[in-house]
Order: structure tokens, then C-alpha cells, then sequence
């Protein structure tokens, strides 16, 4: 392997390494990356994982809301796209699986072929999740039976399928969360998702359920703080921070109308000295 070319390495490493974390049975954050070069700058800043969903993605890659107009094949290109930049493993959105049980395995197959480590599959029915519109959930035997279908198409037994429920984010309803995340551990989910929950919420699952927990991160707590959580999502991490950046820099180019970047900082993280090096070991003679 060159230096500074990124390390793509096998993708069973990769799971095998995520299951590492996760065995570690301490809250580890997994912060969200927009693009490639986010995923890049997390991963060579030590992060251990990083994560890819649909409302960085919508946003970064089409500057549009995440209301449901993300195909799965969007997901799974800007999913390889991040996979093939960096080193670590990635946690991909799967969304509600595009596609009915018996059709699923086409998504499943296509995320794991672009080289993830763990997708998860929720049971929200609606595209207005960060709307004030109506939202429903799907019946939990339906939403368990495609867990079990994406388990049942996965070729790699230790590429993730995590459940997400969005039950207590929608009805508030703790019980009806628990309820759900028992049956996606019977269908064979290798993780559990319950989306929107606070801490007690989160000490309440850990006692009711028995598989590794993945939640968004609290607002307020730290990462130590999220006992009973194996992986914390900081999903819109690169997004936002992008956004934040960004709106800076123009204000200050209209305060201005000036500007010098840090361009010999940035070629050097992309390695346009390695391009060269290896343009002048395979120069003709």
C-alpha cells in the first residue's frame, strides 16, 4: 500500500472492528459526515467510526430537506463514496428500506456491497420526520418481519442490521418503544435504535432489552454521560458545521471583500504531494 492514499481495507475488517466497539460496552460517539472530505477529516482526527444519513446527505449533496425524496440508491452512493475515503468503519441510513420485506434484499445487498459496516432500518412510515406534519409508524409485526428480511439478506453475518424505533420520538410512549425494540431483537436486529429518548428514557430500554444500544446524542450530556448506549450518533456534525463555517466565511468576505485560505494546509491533507511522487515513480524512462 502507497502512503497517504486512503486505506480502504477489507470490508469484514471493518465490521469486525465495529463490533470491537460496540463490545467495548461504553458510549462511544460516531460522528455524521457529509461528504467524503468530512468523513476523511473525522477519521483522521482519531474518531473511531463515522456515520452517513439521509439528512446530511439530502443537504450536502442535493441542498435539500430530508422529507423523503432520497432513493436508496442515493444512500448507497454517497454511502461507498465515504466508505472508499476512509479507514474506519462506516454506519450507514437505510431509511425504512425504500422497498417492501420481499424486495428488500436488493437494498440490503446494495449498502453492503458498498462496503458498510452496519445499516439501520427504521419503522417510520412518513417523510415528515423534522416537520410538524402527521407522522406514522408502521405495525411493529410488519416493521419486525423486514428486520428479519434485511438480516436474511445480508451475505456477511457481521454487517450490522440495527432497528430503529421512532416510537417514543413520535407518541412519546416508552412502553410502545420497549414493546417494539423486544420484537425487532426477536426478528434478529443486531442492535436497537430507539430514536428521541432522553437519559431515563435510555436507563429504561438498558433494563428492558438485552442487545447493544445506538442513540442520537442528548442534548446537554456528554458522551460519558450516555450510560447504557454502546454508539452515539452526532448525526449532522459535519453538516451544520459546515453550514456554520460557511455563513461566516461570506460574512466576512462581504466585511472584506478579501479572501486567503489555508490552501497549502488544505492540498497537503488531500496529498497532492503524493500525486507527484507517484507521477515521478512511474515516469517513463
Amino acid at each position: 500500500m502507497l502512503s497517504n492514499i486512503p486505506d480502504s481495507t477489507d470490508p469484514h475488517a471493518k465490521r469486525l472492528r465495529l463490533r470491537g466497539l460496540i463490545d467495548q460496552n461504553r458510549p462511544i460517539p460516531v460522528l455524521g459526515a457529509a461528504d467524503a472530505l468530512s468523513a476523511r477529516q473525522i477519521a483522521t482526527s482519531g474518531q473511531p467510526a463515522v456515520y452517513v444519513g439521509s439528512y446530511a446527505t439530502a443537504a450536502s449533496r442535493f441542498g435539500l430537506p430530508d422529507t423523503g425524496l432520497l432513493s436508496a440508491d442515493d444512500l448507497i452512493a454517497q454511502a461507498r463514496s465515504i466508505v472508499d475515503a476512509v479507514d474506519v468503519p462506516v454506519i450507514a441510513d437505510a431509511e425504512g428500506g425504500f422497498t417492501s420485506a420481499g424486495n428488500l434484499w436488493k437494498v440490503i445487498q446494495g449498502f453492503e456491497a458498498a462496503g458498510v459496516s452496519a445499516i439501520h432500518l427504521e419503522d417510520h412510515t412518513g417523510a415528515g420526520k423534522h416537520t410538524d406534519l402527521p407522522q406514522t409508524l408502521r405495525p411493529v409485526g410488519e416493521a419486525a418481519a423486514r428486520i428479519r428480511a434485511a438480516v436474511d439478506a445480508r451475505r456477511d453475518p457481521d454487517f450490522l442490521v440495527i432497528a430503529r424505533t421512532d416510537a417514543f420520538w413520535v407518541h412519546r410512549d416508552l412502553d410502545d418503544c420497549i414493546a417494539r425494540l423486544r420484537a425487532y431483537e426477536e426478528a434478529g436486529a443486531d442492535m436497537i435504535f430507539p430514536s428521541g429518548i432522553g437519559l431515563s428514557e435510555l436507563a429504561a430500554i438498558r433494563a428492558a432489552t438485552r442487545k447493544p444500544i445506538m442513540v442520537v446524542d442528548i442534548a446537554g450530556a456528554s458522551a460519558a454521560q450516555h450510560q447504557g448506549a454502546n454508539l452515539i450518533l452526532f448525526y449532522a456534525f459535519s453538516v451544520l458545521n459546515h453550514y456554520a463555517a460557511m455563513q461566516a466565511a461570506l460574512a466576512e468576505f462581504a466585511r472584506r471583500d478579501a479572501y486567503t485560505g489555508p490552501v497549502a494546509q488544505f492540498e497537503a491533507f488531500l496529498d497532492y504531494r503524493g500525486f507527484v511522487d507517484r507521477s515521478k515513480r512511474y515516469a517513463g524512462d
